[in-house]
């Protein structure tokens, strides 16, 4: 569970996390907590025992640039210091924990976001179980929708809009995804479906609620997200018409996107100004504006560079992966990753019943 938001003085952000400790406490397996920002492992922790939830937890503060033992990403380096470089670090952690879990020899692991509940714990097993036949099982995002700003402004003006599995709540088979990672750009986790042409076998088993949040707060959201959804939105687009990635490797290809997905903006825009006045409406008209002028920093070879540095650092992370050890003790595997600063504590029970097995 990747973790930034503060715990202390906020009822809902604990509650939200207790709920997943519990969730792990019900089915018998280990809570990895990957704390940063706003978040720390002690707070974790001390919340977790101070309720008396019985749980095998290991808090982590993750450092904000990648230690030893991490694979070079071009794609990282290539956004480092320039407009594009994302205020986030999910990717960082997400790929940390699918690290960690190769190093110590599990064969599936689940992620599950902080703003994240599980209903119904059976639907993690079950979706566990559905790995036998997919390389990604994710459950269906309900309660609020998990989309980016533009979206979330479509489906306020009326427009059809649906949602794809996320990496917000989603079950991984280390096997059938070794070669995949998550890039440090928004929509991380659609790349991380990628195979090397087309999507990769994915399917949905049941259902977890997102907590609500207001996608047009902060024009920083955003800002921070145009680039990785107009390349997502691109490369998904052609995958939707029966073609590969290798149709959207040249720029001619990127320009005519990029002319689409800015007359978009304009028309949501124009369509904003002169809808009736809502609650909401002018933070969205913020919020546009700033994607339209993010967006018109995005150059068509920007596109064709990043997709073509993925496509190296697909390469780099499969050879990484198979590189690492697969029987490593948790501790070990801490150590070798410059975590040995991690909390590790059994608050009344050891993991009795793993749900992703060895």
């Amino acid at each position: 569970m990747p973790t930034a938001r503060r715990i202390r003085g906020d009822a809902e952000q604990a509650a939200t996390l207790l709920g997943t400790a519990r969730l792990a406490e019900s089915l018998g397996t280990r809570l990895i907590a990957l704390a940063s920002r706003d978040a720390g492992r002690e707070d974790i922790s001390e919340l977790l025992a101070a309720h008396g939830v019985a749980v095998d937890l290991v808090a982590i503060d993750a450092p904000r640039v990648p230690g030893g033992g991490h694979p070079y990403l071009e794609t990282t380096e290539m956004l480092t210091g320039t407009d594009f470089e994302r205020d986030a670090d999910v990717s960082q952690k997400r790929n940390l924990a699918l690290l960690l879990a190769r190093s110590v020899g599990w064969r599936r692991i689940a992620f599950l976001d902080d703003d994240i509940t599980v209903p119904d714990p059976a639907d993690l097993r079950r979706a566990a179980g559905a790995l036998n036949g997919h390389a990604v099982v994710g459950l269906r995002v309900g309660g609020f929708e998990d989309n980016s700003v533009v979206c979330h402004a479509r489906r306020a003006l009326g427009d059809p809009q649906d949602t794809f599995v996320g990496g917000g709540a989603m079950v991984v088979s280390l096997a059938r995804a070794a070669e995949a990672f998550f890039p440090d750009v928004y929509n991380e986790d659609w790349f991380f479906l990628l195979g090397e042409a087309r999507l990769r076998g994915v399917a949905r088993f049941g259902a977890v609620r997102q907590r609500p949040f207001d996608p047009f707060e902060d024009t920083r959201r955003a800002l921070d997200q145009e680039f990785g959804d107009t390349l997502a939105e691109g490369v998904f687009a052609v995958l939707s018409r029966g073609g590969t990635i290798r149709d959207t490797l040249n720029e001619g290809y990127w320009m005519g996107f990029l002319a689409t997905r800015r007359r978009l903006i304009q028309q949501l825009l124009v369509r904003a100004t002169t809808t009736r006045h809502e609650p909401g409406r002018d933070r969205m008209i913020t919020a546009l504006q700033a994607a339209r002028a993010r967006s018109y920093l995005i150059e068509p070879r920007a596109c064709l560079r990043f997709l073509l540095a993925w496509r190296r650092d697909r390469l780099e992370w499969s050879d990484a992966v198979a590189a690492l050890p697969t029987t490593l003790r948790l501790e070990e595997a801490l150590h070798e990753f410059g975590l040995a600063h991690a909390t590790t504590v059994h608050l009344g029970r050891r993991a009795r019943r793993p749900l992703f097995r060895r």
